[in-house]
């Protein structure tokens, strides 16, 4: 999207709200705190700030990258040695942001080459941010980076162009050199998320989703619960997390969110993990390319 005035303002506000409960999760977590205490803290504080999760607040540990998000029930807790991707947004009306950052729990650092190697990455990326720059160009440099620290980017994982009520959008931006002939463009909203890694660089689904998103409207049927469909239909397309519906009966829900999925109207986002099963580590800001350079709303 291009930015209006008015628009900046609102995504600088979300991009202030989403860092804070993003710093506050990187201060919080400790080993056998657990994870969906965690993904929900981030969430209550966007909530209390006066906006709403662009996304379910996730936190992938070791080798998944992406896309771990805990049902209602999950009791799962960090452990000592965990490399965690701590991966939140927030969105006012619709003005989407995106950001996170990778918490190493080892008491040696173990995990603090390959953090700094995505970090770094991101870091030269965003310095390159320019009207006219080829994306491909940001993702050779991200390459460059990663593969100096001895590891290796995610081939399969891009950062995004924002919209309103879109995260992700075009220009993909990719973290190595792809064939890709798109620009940035002035005035755009997008998010840069280097991914390094000690293992083969690519990444696929492991597990069962928690992240879901309705793409388009469902046809009618019997086994659409109208609460059900009302609720996930308030989100206006934007990713959502059963932990958002806990007020709606789990049968009708689920038969519901089932019967979406099956008609295809309905996407299922689950982990994605190294192929290899080697750990990730990772950082995101959203950027705001204005007439004076690369802005980080998520700073």
């Amino acid at each position: 999207m291009i930015a209006t005035t008015t628009e900046l303002d609102t995504l600088r506000e979300a991009g202030k709200i989403a860092s804070n409960a993003r710093n506050w999760a990187a201060e919080t977590i400790k080993p056998g705190s657990l994870l969906r205490e965690l993904q929900e803290g981030m969430e209550t504080l966007i909530r209390e700030a006066g906006a709403m999760p662009s996304f379910p607040a996730q936190t992938s540990r070791n080798h998944i990258a992406a896309h771990s998000c805990s049902s209602p029930s999950d009791r799962t807790r960090f452990e000592e040695n965990d490399l965690v991707k701590i991966d939140v947004g927030a969105h006012i009306d619709g003005l989407v942001v995106d950001t996170g950052i990778s918490a190493d729990l080892s008491s040696d650092g173990r995990w603090s080459a390959m953090i700094g190697a995505a970090s770094d990455a991101l870091g030269a990326a965003i310095g390159m941010c320019s009207p006219g720059v080829y994306v491909d160009d940001i993702g050779e440099r991200v390459e460059e980076v990663i593969t100096a620290a001895g590891f290796r980017p995610i081939l399969n994982l891009t950062g995004h162009g924002l919209g309103r009520w879109t995260l992700h959008d075009k220009p993909r931006i990719p973290n190595a050199r792809m064939g890709s002939k798109a620009r940035l463009e002035a005035g755009t909203v997008f998010a840069i998320e280097p991914f390094a890694t000690s293992g083969q660089g690519y990444v696929d689904d492991e597990g069962d989703p928690e992240v879901f998103m309705l793409a388009r409207n469902p046809k009618r049927s019997n086994k659409i619960d109208p609460e059900a469909l009302t609720a996930i239909r308030s989100w206006n397309g934007l990713p959502i997390a059963r932990r958002y519906f806990k007020r709606i009966p789990k049968k009708p829900f689920e038969r519901t969110l089932k019967e979406l999925v099956r008609q295809g109207v309905a996407r299922e986002y689950p982990p994605l993990a190294e192929v290899s099963g080697a750990h990730v580590g990772w950082k995101e800001h959203t950027i705001y390319l204005g007439p004076d350079g690369p802005e980080i709303l998520t700073a």
